[in-house]
């Protein structure tokens, strides 16, 4: 293999403007404006990352909430007479029920509460 001499700081710039693209103006163009929107972006990334787990808990209980209302009972009722009950079905799982197989859900619904 041959040896190269590539000036890093050009990669690292090169690098940078590369995670800028598609940024409004500036942004995207000229290294310093850059350099301190990609550090946000990355901010960004790393907090939504873990809010997203937050949103999609908050969505799926929302939902199990609707579909056990027009059951007759709330979600809290219910969440509380699966566990007596021991049926062990998360709240993803009981969402997509909710909101596709809203049979299957009643049945859930009617059996936990028996």
């Amino acid at each position: 293999m041959r040896a190269r001499n590539r000036v890093a700081s050009r990669e690292r710039r090169k690098k940078l403007l590369k995670l800028a693209k598609g940024y409004w103006g500036a942004r995207s163009k000229l290294l310093r404006q850059a350099k301190d929107h990609v550090a946000k972006a990355l901010q960004y990334a790393y907090r939504d990352r873990r809010q997203r787990k937050r949103h999609f808990r908050r969505l799926w209980i929302v939902r199990i909430n609707a579909a056990a209302r027009q059951q007759g009972t709330t979600y809290s009722r219910l969440m509380y007479a699966l566990r007596q009950k021991n049926i062990q079905l998360n709240r993803k799982l009981l969402a997509d029920l909710a909101m596709n197989r809203p049979e299957v859900f009643r049945q859930i619904v009617q059996t936990a509460l028996q």
